[in-house]
């Protein structure tokens, strides 16, 4: 199901402006739930010992190796992601006949899990970065052709008929009407496909093995070490949520002129 851009950027605002009280209470419920034994303080160590040493590794050249690896995938992927399906997006979308031909393949492939191709992956390219950087490109290239398909499938008749009227060719058409209007529901699959990007690649090191943020993971479970465990995974939620938060502000500095963003704002 297509996601309206104008309801994701509404929920958006929303949760921002609750945000803060949210994260207080997690807190508090993550610090206290272990001190009072309600879980396990050998699974589940309070917040204060987990924040402590996420502060410690962000002073180690180790762990930026790992970011640094983690993020080579997710910016490659995503970049190769983009190119593809906005420009495929944009061809069956376009056409009729096109969207007609490649409905059931789009629609068979894209509940396929990545994680499922992860051992062909492996068996292709090995325990590398391109492996990495295939199954990123897999599963984010079908949220935003979807989205990029019915963006433009959605561009509104009248607008297009007019522009014809006024003599303007396809290409005219294309770059004028059919682009702009949907390129909010392209950002869309965009921001949707950025979170996904940073779990399959920290999901494939954490299955396959290889320098990033899932082996780091992995090497602290194995060494018992669970406060370095959970300061690691706290950095991976950290990151992502980074990057998307950078992504809705390009969204919105890129897209400032469209009604969607206008709305949200008020």
């Amino acid at each position: 199901m297509r996601i309206p851009q104008t309801k994701l950027l509404r929920l958006g605002a929303a949760g921002r402006a609750f945000s803060w009280p949210g994260i207080v209470m997690a807190l508090a419920i993550w610090e206290f739930a272990p001190r009072l034994n309600l879980v396990p303080s050998g699974y589940v160590p309070p917040a204060s010992s987990v924040l402590a040493d996420f502060a410690s590794i962000l002073k180690t050249n180790a762990f930026w190796d790992d970011v640094g690896s983690t993020m080579l995938a997710w910016a490659v992927g995503m970049w190769i992601a983009v190119i593809a399906a906005v420009a495929a997006g944009m061809l069956i979308g376009s056409n009729k006949y096109a969207y007609r031909a490649t409905r059931f393949l789009i629609e068979f492939l894209r509940p396929i899990p990545a994680v499922a191709l992860i051992p062909l992956a492996v068996l292709i390219f090995g325990i590398t970065t391109e492996m990495k950087v295939f199954l990123v490109v897999f599963a984010t290239f079908w949220p935003i052709l979807f989205q990029a398909v019915y963006g433009v499938r959605e561009t509104d008749a009248v607008a297009r008929d007019t522009a014809r009227s006024f003599g303007f060719s396809r290409a005219e058409i294309f770059w004028h009407v059919t682009l702009p209007s949907a390129a909010p529901s392209i950002a869309t699959g965009i921001r949707l496909a950025s979170a996904l990007a940073i779990v399959i690649a920290v999901t494939a090191e954490l299955i396959s093995g290889g320098p990033g943020l899932g082996t780091a993971i992995l090497a602290a479970q194995s060494a018992g070490s669970n406060v370095r465990m959970y300061a690691l995974i706290f950095a991976a939620g950290l990151l992502s949520y980074i990057v998307g938060t950078l992504i809705v502000v390009i969204e919105r500095r890129l897209l400032r002129w469209h009604p969607s963003h206008r709305k949200a704002v008020a």
